[in-house]
């Protein structure tokens, strides 16, 4: 797999470092003369220094054959437009774009560019870690469209002793495992919870506050 990565910083290192240990062909454009020697120097990759933004320079990374462009920059108008030059003139499938501002996240996306922002993901799992002290983890997955939660349920759990089907869950959301003394299992209605059991726990993010309430009695 070629990848093409715009920017810099020590997040991008670590990220270059694990693809290029996978096997992964890895160019950075990156805009430091300065870092783009350093880069050089500690990473298995092809590192070019210019302006991302710019089309002849993605155009001499190799823009024409790679399956992948990930733009992280500290600029979101860069990444936005790194991303759509990515998709729209290099036909590049996956492009994926930083929303330094969380808030241009849903505007990245309703324009048809791949967002993702980590002050939402991290604020989430603080979030939900501060809160709920018998979530164990909390794992957004499918670009953030979904939840997946495993929680233990205690003592006090309005679900425990009941049957699943006894169980009120709102729309779009799913106990997918339940595990009782470290043997898991797929439930089905007739199956219980019990005190003790570890559920993991499927839910889109709309329905994830009201999905916990209900099998721990607590608010998100």
């Amino acid at each position: 797999m070629k990848i093409i990565i715009v920017g810099g910083g020590k997040p991008l290192f670590f990220l270059c470092r694990n693809f290029t240990a996978k096997g992964y062909r890895v160019i950075i454009i990156n805009r430091d003369k300065g870092e783009c020697v350093l880069l050089s120097r500690q990473l298995s990759a092809t590192v070019l220094c210019g302006d991302g933004s710019d089309p002849e320079i993605l155009k001499q990374a190799g823009a024409m054959g790679a399956d992948a462009v990930l733009a992280v920059t500290p600029n979101d108008q860069d990444n936005l437009v790194i991303c759509q030059l990515a998709a729209l003139k290099f036909g590049i499938p996956k492009a994926i774009a930083l929303a330094n501002d969380p808030d241009n996240a849903e505007t990245f996306e309703k324009l048809g560019v791949s967002a993702f922002s980590t002050t939402q993901i991290v604020g989430s799992l603080i979030e939900q870690r501060a809160s709920m002290a018998q979530i164990l983890n909390l794992l957004p997955v499918g670009e953030g469209r979904v939840n997946v939660t495993e929680i233990v349920l205690e003592t006090g759990s309005p679900v425990a002793g009941k049957q699943l089907k006894e169980i009120d869950l709102p729309e779009n959301a799913l106990i997918a495992v339940v595990i009782r003394d470290n043997r898991p299992m797929v439930p089905r209605g007739g199956n219980d919870l019990q005190a003790g059991d570890r559920i993991v726990l499927i839910t889109l993010p709309e329905n994830h506050g009201p999905a916990l309430k209900v099998l721990t009695g607590e608010e998100k």
